[in-house]
This record gives structure tokens, sequence and C-alpha cells, in this order.
């Protein structure tokens, strides 16, 4: 899988959720992606409107780094990223909670 593929695979698994208008959620979350395959994305929830683009996001609310296989299993929900934050597997920085709450959003 390419960045490209595992960006649009994200952008798909979330286009439909209801992420609620105004007050609702609002993050902004980098997705650094170490191994074989690495490379940067991030994942924003504004307003109601998701944006997953290939490119830093210098203003976020956190970043989580982990493989592209973990993230890939993340986004078919086999993947406990809290059990691999406690692990060691996924490094967080930031704001932990906006994570879980995207993490949520990838699981329902």
């Amino acid at each position: 899988m390419t960045l490209e593929q595992l960006t649009a695979k994200t952008y798909n698994k979330l286009k439909d959720k209801d992420f609620g208008t105004g007050e609702g959620l609002q993050l902004a979350v980098q997705v650094n992606l170490t191994g074989k395959i690495g490379g940067v994305f991030y994942i924003e929830v504004r307003d109601g409107n998701l944006s997953v683009m290939p490119y830093e996001y210098l203003d976020r609310d956190a970043a989580v780094s982990m493989t592209m296989t973990n993230f890939d299993k993340l986004l078919s929900g086999k993947f406990d990223i809290k059990q691999a934050y406690t692990d060691g597997k996924v490094k967080i920085e930031g704001d932990v909670d906006k994570v879980i709450e995207l993490v949520k959003y990838i699981n329902a």
C-alpha cells in the first residue's frame, strides 16, 4: 500500500461519519508513518467538514506515530491503539484525548 492509497482509505472510512456542525467535533491529528514505508498525512475535522491530506499539519492538536501496517489495522478495527500506546508501539504527542476521540469515529 502506498501513502496515497492509505490517505484515500482513511478518507473513505471517515467521509460519511456525522461529526456535527458548529460546536461539533473539532480536531486536527497528524499521522506519522514509520517503518519501511514512511510518510505523513493529517486528519482534520472542523465545523463538520473532513479533510485528509498528505501534508504535515503545524497547528495540530496531536501527532500519532505508528507503522503503516498498524494504521491499516486500526482502520479495519483490528488494532487496539490504547494497548499499543501502553506497549510503546504507538507514540502520541499532544492531546491524547483528541486521538482517542478520532479512533472512536474510525471504529464506529
